[in-house]
């Protein structure tokens, strides 16, 4: 009897968490996510208007990802970046994590990390009355990987309670009191730096799909108009600048409770975007005034910031000008955890550790936001490189020369490059299911 204990204890060690098998030297990771922001409020990707020195910083001390591709919309975006796989092969329903999906939290937590998720979740099934059992399950979380939890829009829809001024945030199966003076976004930050405290021994992960800068757009703690509870959801794209440098606040206090904890040498910390800028806001940059493009699969929609900071491995400020796409996330962790994982994604683990790398050549998007009828009018299917861009309707653009999809090249006046770019993208297109039975897309996309 004793033999089979010892036996029994032996299996369910090595089956829980394998942190004994991690390295001292093995790195955190920090992955954050803001919330409708695409490239171009970033001061250093152009921004004249708005105040980032933060994330300016960031860069200086890390690798600055000129050509990150998101999806258009937030919950597409998520569901990718969590899973590694295009939209077609698992998203259902707007605002929907399809049960017994495989996450980067699963993946990390796999590895032996503790995992933590801060911010917006919205993946209970939001579009759909049939999937209401899910909005009452606290535990969709944990079982996507993350061993504790601090959410907005868990099992409370947002005419229940907001995200920004007395916010109705679930914290590890808890409604949190409602406090009319607290701030959304400190309570998810403070959350992820105690969690980091706590952790501080042993490797941890932590992803937080911010709040900001999504609408309404409202006051900050730092805006005069906050000393007016009246006006703390009068919603003004005038505010938009204050989220943005709140956002900016609060990925330096990420960065200061790492340092204080000597845990910044030692820690990968991403900073990207879900998807474009929303459409209302116009933002002044050393390129010019461009207009937010969510929703849409032009530049604007879907060019997003991307900047990793790992000071133990890479000393000196870089830039990277290839193309990454959201898919990418998932093997690039799989990697830096040595585990073999069903992707379609490249990894840029080489690029963070050092190694030669086999660049990608082309990105893929597959764009159903599978929402409503106002919003499914931009349904789309596209194949890019740096240069060209091909629709699934055979719309063809020279993003060097028209970066707004305003003029179609006509496939008949094709010669040289171009033509071969052309034949080439159309190949591969063809490679997906959605080239056979996908119906043509309007052209609205590009109004």
């Amino acid at each position: 009897m004793r033999r089979l204990l010892f036996v029994l204890f032996l299996l369910l060690g090595w089956s829980s968490k394998a942190q004994c098998q991690l390295s001292p030297k093995t790195p955190n990771v920090i992955l954050i996510m803001a919330d409708d922001m695409g490239y171009e409020c970033l001061e250093n990707y152009g921004s004249t208007e708005y105040q980032t020195p933060e994330l300016k910083d960031l860069a200086r001390t890390g690798i600055q990802f000129n050509n990150c591709q998101s999806q258009p919309l937030c919950t597409p975006s998520r569901v990718k970046i969590m899973t590694g796989l295009y939209n077609y092969r698992n998203y259902d329903f707007f605002g929907n994590l399809q049960e017994g999906s495989h996450t980067i939290g699963n993946l990390m937590q796999d590895a032996g990390y503790q995992t933590c998720i801060a911010g917006k979740w919205q993946l209970n099934g939001l579009a759909f009355d049939t999937l209401s059992n899910q909005w009452e399950d606290q535990s969709r979380p944990n079982r996507f990987g993350f061993d504790q939890y601090c959410l907005w829009q868990l099992t409370q829809t947002v005419a229940k309670g907001e995200r920004f001024s007395n916010p109705l945030i679930e914290q590890d199966g808890v409604l949190l009191p409602r406090d009319s003076e607290a701030y959304g976004p400190d309570i998810f930050a403070n959350y992820i730096l105690d969690f980091i405290e706590k952790n501080q021994e042993q490797p941890f992960f932590v992803y937080y799909p911010m709040v900001l800068v999504h609408d309404p757009f409202v006051p900050t703690p730092e805006s005069s108009s906050w000393e007016n509870p009246d006006l703390r959801y009068q919603s003004d794209t005038s505010y938009f600048k204050d989220m943005v440098s709140y956002t900016d606040r609060i990925v330096g206090k990420i960065r200061d409770q790492l340092e204080r904890l000597d845990l910044l040498d030692n820690t990968i910390l991403i900073f990207t975007g879900d998807n474009g800028t929303h459409r209302s806001i116009r933002s002044e940059t050393t390129q010019g005034t461009i207009t937010g493009g969510k929703g849409k699969t032009t530049d604007s929609g879907v060019h997003v910031p991307l900047i990793i900071s790992w000071p133990a491995k890479i000393s000196e400020a870089q830039v990277y000008n290839g193309l990454i796409d959201f898919s990418d996330f998932f093997p690039t962790l799989a990697d830096l955890t040595q585990q073999k994982v069903k992707s379609d994604g490249l990894s840029f683990w080489p690029l963070l550790s050092g190694k030669k790398f086999k660049a990608r050549k082309t990105a893929v998007v597959h764009y159903d936001p599978q929402w409503n009828q106002n919003v499914n009018r931009f349904r789309n299917r596209f194949i890019r490189n740096l240069q060209y861009k091909l629709y699934l309707d055979g719309r063809f653009f020279d993003l060097n020369r028209d970066i707004e999809e305003q003029f179609p090249l006509p496939p008949e006046q094709l010669k040289g490059r171009s033509k071969r770019v052309y034949k080439k993208l159309q190949k591969e297109l063809k490679q997906h299911p959605f080239w056979k039975n996908a119906p043509q897309v309007s052209k609205s996309n590009h109004s």
